[in-house]
Formats: structure tokens, sequence, C-alpha cells
């Protein structure tokens, strides 16, 4: 069984890795930024009301670079990790983090340890990995999301960093079983989640202070954001936005709805949104049918870019889905999507993903 990640829950992770064997999977060797040098949220030129506003919009992030919080971090080791892996608990030690693969479903954990400042000691990358910098790693990922044993013992790693996410749980253990250190993390789907992650993933290679540096970079960026969105979302909760989050593969016929505790929902209320799904109770993920859309009747639906692609963009979407066209969000077209490997990424980046979102949302002709 997979564990629950930083990223997604269980059920949630074996739909999405099924999806990606057939179809489209990441961003991208490039992710997509804006091209225009931003003004901040309070300058911009924002909806009246945003639940009247008719179109589709995309979401993109100003830099996708990611910005280490030390040049140079010298790790300190070895060290012994507590780790709960696929077979149980065990102690890992770390004597050598010259050459790290760093591995999940949605690449937050490659970016975690870009973000420590060990980006030079990356060998490898799953495909979700896509920031800029790492777009030379080889790919140790293949069909989606699968661990391929061959090509990252080929890499040669000294450590390699996971969460469960990604697997099949026995080719993980078989690194393992071939002498390299496999440290699994465990941390919340959320964004004192990715302040956790940064101190764990930090703890493991060595540079603790280059943990703490980043766990409280992500905590002020993030409440930054949060206060500059609050500050343009509708003040009167009559008025918010009822959005949801639609998980979808055309290619393997694959629609799912992302309740609460799937990370949507807390991506949802940063936004200043109300999440429909956990407003009727809904947890982790439910199927896309017609009875679930008529109940949620979300305002907007949020989605990866790579789906909306899968099933024909928003008119295919409408054409394959027609009770989705009968909801508020159907009926105005009122998509906001964005790059597979950012959307639900809770790390280094969270809060360029949210001030991202923002706009498409309440500024999308800015």
């Amino acid at each position: 069984m997979m564990r629950r990640t930083a990223g997604i829950p269980l059920g949630i992770l074996a739909i999405v890795a099924l999806a990606a064997c057939a179809g489209p999977s990441g961003s991208g060797p490039l992710e997509a930024v804006a091209e225009q040098p931003r003004v901040p949220l309070s300058e911009l030129a924002t909806l009246d009301d945003p639940g009247a506003y008719v179109g589709e919009s995309t979401a993109l992030v100003a830099d996708a670079a990611i910005e280490p919080v030390l040049d140079d971090p010298r790790p300190e080791l070895p060290v012994t990790i507590a780790s709960h892996d696929l077979a149980g608990d065990v102690e890992v030690t770390v004597d050598d983090a010259s050459r790290i693969i760093a591995m999940d479903l949605s690449g937050s954990l490659a970016a975690t340890v870009w973000g420590l400042g060990l980006g030079g000691s990356l060998v490898g990358r799953d495909v979700s990995t896509t920031f800029p910098g790492s777009e030379d790693l080889p790919v140790v990922t293949s069909g989606g999301h699968s661990v391929n044993a061959e090509s990252v013992l080929g890499l040669d790693p000294s450590v390699v960093i996971t969460d469960g996410s990604i697997g099949p749980n026995d080719v993980v253990l078989q690194l393992r079983d071939a002498g390299v250190p496999v440290v699994f993390v465990d941390t919340a789907t959320s964004y004192e989640g990715a302040e956790q992650q940064a101190r764990e993933v930090a703890a493991a290679l060595g540079v603790p202070e280059a943990g703490e540096l980043l766990a409280e970079r992500i905590r002020s960026d993030i409440a930054d954001a949060v206060r500059q969105i609050a500050a343009i979302a509708p003040q009167d909760e009559s008025e918010r936005l009822r959005m949801a989050f639609l998980y979808l593969r055309g290619s393997a016929g694959v629609y799912y709805l992302f309740g609460e505790e799937s990370g949507a929902d807390e991506l949802i209320t940063a936004l200043g949104g109300i999440d429909a799904a956990g407003e009727i109770g809904w947890t982790g993920m439910i199927p896309a049918t017609d009875e679930a859309f008529t109940e949620l009747d979300p305002d907007l639906i949020l989605v990866m870019t790579d789906g909306l692609e899968s099933v024909g963009g928003v008119d295919g979407l409408l054409a394959e889905k027609p009770a989705i066209a009968l909801t508020a969000a159907g009926e105005h077209r009122r998509f906001v999507d964005m790059a597979d490997g950012q959307v639900l990424s809770f790390g280094p980046r969270s809060a360029e993903v949210l001030d991202a979102l923002a706009r498409a949302i309440y500024a999308p002709e800015a």
C-alpha cells in the first residue's frame, strides 16, 4: 500500500499513477511562466464580480526558478534517520549527499532539495520535476510515475529521498536492497506540511540549518501571498467563489473530484474561495459523475493543464461531460488550468503558485 504523502492522499495517488501510464503526466521539460514583469496583486485591475466573469484562464508563475536559501551548504554527515518505509520502521544512515535522487508524484521533493541549496547534487529526476535547472537531469520514472530501478541504480545515487507516492513498492525496496540509503519522508498535505518537509529533507541530508531557513521562507512567503489574496478576493462570504478541483485524463477515461485532505481544499481556501466538495463533507477523491456535479454546482473549476488538453480543452470537456455544462462554472466557462507539476505542489514555490492562480481567478484580463 502506498503511504500518504505531502502531495495527494493514497487513493488519489493510485488513480493518478494509473492515468499517468495512459496519457500526459507532466508539464513538459520546461514549465510555462508569465513573460511580463508583475505588479503586486493589490495594484491589479481585479474583477468587480468574479462570479459573473465568462471565460477560461491559465495560471502562469512569474518565475519558475527556485532560489536556494544557502549557496553552498556543507552537509554534516553521517546522520541516522528514523524512516517509516514500505517495509515498516527502519533506521537509515546517510553518509554521502553528493549524488541525490529525490522523487515523488508532484516534484516537491526535488524542489525542496534545490531550495536547500543542494540542487547541484541532484543526479536524476522524476517526470514532475520540471523547474529551471532540472531539465537536463535524467528522468528515472517511466510510464508516467513508475520508478525504473535500473535507471536509478545506473546513476549511482548516494541517497534516494521519496515519500511512497510513486512505485511500484517492490522496485523502491529493491534500491535499498542494492545498498542505496532510501529515506522516506511523511508530511501532511498542507502548507504547514511543506515547511515540515523542508526540515525532514534537510535533516536527512545533513543540512538542518538550511532546512529551518527554507521552512521559515515558505511560511513567510505563503502568509504574505494569502494576505494579498484576501485583499482582492470578495469580502462578503456570500460572494466568494465556490471552487472544485477536477483531475482528468481523457485518454484513460479518468475523471475525479478532489475533496478534503487532498491538498486541493487548502489551496482553494488560501485562494479566498469555498471548497465546494468540502462544503458538503466529501473527503479524498470522488468519481466525477453527473450527480456529483449537480450536487456541487461550483462557480469555478481548477484543473491541470495537461489534463484539460487530454480531453480537448474546455469544449471537449463540456461535450464529454454535459453535466458540467449545466453548472455555474460550465455556463460561464470558468476553468482555471495550471501546469501539472505546479498546481498541487506543496513546497518552495507554493507562494508563487497561489499568486499565479489568484491572478487567473480575480484578474484574468490583467
